[in-house]
């Protein structure tokens, strides 16, 4: 048993007019590994300003509204082969509050994965029954929980 923790973080589940799902390509992955925006918490940052904060890093995106948070934090563990290169091998994974945002810019004006150091390569929006098969392995548990919490409230929009 390891006595490291989990690594305080946010997820964003940004929907367009359409209620798809964004996902981004991450630029790390030499395989086709797609995930909705997420990162830590800044110490003396809310779980909100972390949202807003690591979507415009990671997006550019800055024109949302924040529909829901989640009731509880999601957890997920890190396989080892990238454990190494991770958080100075700090921490076994992720705990996160996730958030779903309505997205109110323009794609093609609003979307920019160059304002951070980028994290993807490319976006996409994805319907939200793809988002378990596009996703990386070791996140697919975690998504399904987020799925299910925030389906019902994404019908209702």
């Amino acid at each position: 048993m390891s006595n490291k923790s989990y690594r305080l973080g946010v997820g964003i589940m940004l929907l367009n007019s359409e209620k798809k799902v964004f996902v981004g390509k991450r630029i790390d992955s030499k395989k086709k590994a797609w995930q909705m925006p997420q990162g830590g918490i800044n110490k003396g940052e809310t779980e909100e300003e972390a949202a807003i904060r690591e979507l415009y890093e990671e997006t550019g995106i800055k024109k949302i509204e924040i529909i829901s948070k989640s009731k509880k934090f999601f957890k997920y563990k890190i396989p080892l082969s990238l454990k190494k290169n991770l958080w100075n091998n700090k921490y076994v994974g992720q705990k996160q509050k996730w958030f779903v945002m309505q997205f109110n810019g323009i794609e093609n004006k609003d979307i920019n994965l160059n304002v951070s150091k980028s994290e993807f390569s490319d976006w996409k929006w994805i319907r939200i029954q793809d988002l378990e098969k596009s996703i990386v392995p070791f996140k697919k548990k975690m998504y399904k929980k987020i799925i299910k919490e925030f389906l019902p409230i994404i019908k209702k929009i």
